[in-house]
């Protein structure tokens, strides 16, 4: 935990718990260090409404945390729906519930419990679709999301060691099936992976590189953030204006990804010339313009393209009747000079 802080004073966190052995074991310790550092806990146990038995395992795993003296508190899914894509929607609902429930109590931090194991499967996942090396950095320790902090302090321990803890305590814990399930990409590795302990040499070699990966990609996150802050004034209206000249692909993914509201920018090959030498252009529902009077010469106005804007970028009262003239001036990407006043 402590590579994770900052913490307040008398840290409140909050702990994603499935009733599972690796996420029981979270809370246990979770409890443990709030409590030395004169905090406390809250267990927060989502219910996805995809097994009958699904509901009573929640009971049983709050009842159990409340015995222990956990404050637990169960939050139940509702519209999940078998289909394609169910896990990705269900891990999508999960999170935003999390988050709107650690929000809703002030809670700044939520735990989950991600262990060793999780991050092999989920390295060689990536090595499967082909991701990059931020990709194969695998999952991160500390994730900034919009209302919250998101922890992993397990990514370095092994499934087999936070067992022979809840034995040690004498503490039970759920198995899901669907962990076990061939139909879902990671427990079908899970199934053929050899080492169950999770504590052979690949394993460990995994989890090393990805730590590695890890810390070059927080090295280049940092380049980027300072990057971003000489080269980018962003508006909370939600516009942006580039300085003149060029900026590097992970800033102007990361312009584009503010600015167009979306999960995924372009790749760094449809990026790259963009980014040597910014022109007008529209990619990735965003529209890179002139910025005219908006900064200096050579400088470029980013605004979420018209067709991306439910309620059309013109008509958007947060814009400033600066950005909505150039706008104006730019129709379909051909420079229209601005009327002059009479």
């Amino acid at each position: 935990m402590a590579g994770l802080g900052p913490f307040e004073p008398a840290p409140y966190l909050a702990v994603g718990v499935s009733g599972g052995a690796d996420s029981m074991a979270l809370a246990w310790l979770a409890d443990r260090w709030a409590r030395a550092h004169g905090g406390r806990i809250i267990c927060l146990i989502v219910d996805h409404g995809l097994r009958p038995e699904a509901a009573g395992d929640a009971v049983g795993t709050a009842a159990h945390l409340a015995s222990q003296g956990i404050a637990a508190e169960i939050i139940r899914l509702d519209g999940l729906e078998p289909g394609p894509d169910l896990a990705a929607r269900a891990r999508a609902g999960r999170y935003a519930a999390l988050e709107a429930a650690c929000a809703a109590r002030g809670v700044l931090h939520l735990l989950v419990a991600h262990h060793a194991a999780d991050q092999a499967e989920t390295i060689i996942m990536r090595m499967l679709a082909g991701s990059d090396s931020d990709g194969l950095a695998g999952m991160a320790a500390l994730v900034a999301r919009s209302q919250i902090s998101l922890l992993r302090p397990l990514l370095a321990v092994a499934p087999a060691a936070l067992r022979a803890l809840l034995r040690e305590i004498g503490w039970k814990w759920v198995e899901d099936p669907s962990n076990r399930d061939p139909r879902w990409q990671r427990a079908l590795l899970r199934g053929l992976r050899r080492d169950s302990a999770g504590t052979g040499p690949a394993m460990r070699a995994l989890v090393a590189a990805a730590a590695r990966r890890g810390q070059d990609r927080a090295v280049r996150a940092r380049a980027t953030a300072d990057e971003l802050a000489a080269k980018v004034a962003f508006f909370p209206e939600g516009f942006a204006v580039l300085a003149p000249g060029p900026i590097s692909v992970a800033a102007l993914r990361a312009v584009l990804l503010v600015i167009g509201g979306r999960r995924y920018a372009p790749s760094a090959t449809q990026l790259t010339q963009i980014a040597a030498a910014p022109r007008p252009c529209t990619i990735a529902c965003v529209r890179l313009l002139p910025a005219g009077r908006l900064g200096p010469a050579g400088a470029m106005l980013v605004v979420r393209e018209r067709a991306a804007e439910p309620s059309g970028e013109l008509s958007r009262p947060g814009l400033p009747f600066a950005v909505r003239r150039t706008i104006s001036a730019h129709r379909d990407g051909v420079f229209v000079p601005p009327t002059p006043a009479t």
